[in-house]
């Protein structure tokens, strides 16, 4: 049996957690969007301050990657919030309504009948990008030159 030699192996605490139920928590009454998600340029906000919003309403765009609402409600700010390291950048607050009302239609994601490309820039538009830090746009790592070429697909989901 071959084992991995070395690296670092940190205590993991999962004692803490591992036979605790999962527990639902609901989005605050102020939810605030950072426009700057990722190491690229920051989002520019599409919606304006009164605006209602929905479950899946663009409220930024940007070169790299969307910002989809997570909750319905009215905007009532666009303001300057401070991040996780300090700086201050602009960001949309929602007044949380806690319907979450959605105008997602299920046909629309009948992936059965979508392009590779339909596929992609459904992955674009939802704004989707990785957790290992940077933010990295999925459509880009998606978007290959030749997808009728790729056997397997490695999906490290955390």
């Amino acid at each position: 049996m071959i084992t991995f030699r070395g690296g670092v192996h940190p205590y993991d605490g999962k004692e803490y957690t591992k036979d605790k139920q999962i527990e639902k928590l609901e989005a605050s009454q102020e939810v605030v969007f950072l426009m700057k998600q990722h190491i690229g340029a920051p989002s520019i906000p599409v919606v304006k301050v009164k605006d209602e919003v929905h479950v899946g309403t663009l409220i930024a765009c940007a070169v790299s990657a969307n910002i989809i609402s997570s909750v319905s409600g009215i905007v009532k700010r666009i303001e300057k919030r401070q991040d996780a390291s300090g700086h201050y950048q602009d960001a949309v607050v929602i007044e949380n309504d806690g319907n979450y009302t959605s105008d997602y239609e299920a046909h629309e994601n009948n992936i059965d009948i979508l392009t590779f490309e339909e596929k992609i820039e459904k992955v674009k538009n939802a704004g989707v990008v990785g957790l290992g830090g940077a933010g990295f746009p999925t459509h880009v790592k998606l978007n290959v030159k030749e997808p009728e070429k790729i056997e397997y697909v490695i999906v490290n989901g955390a």
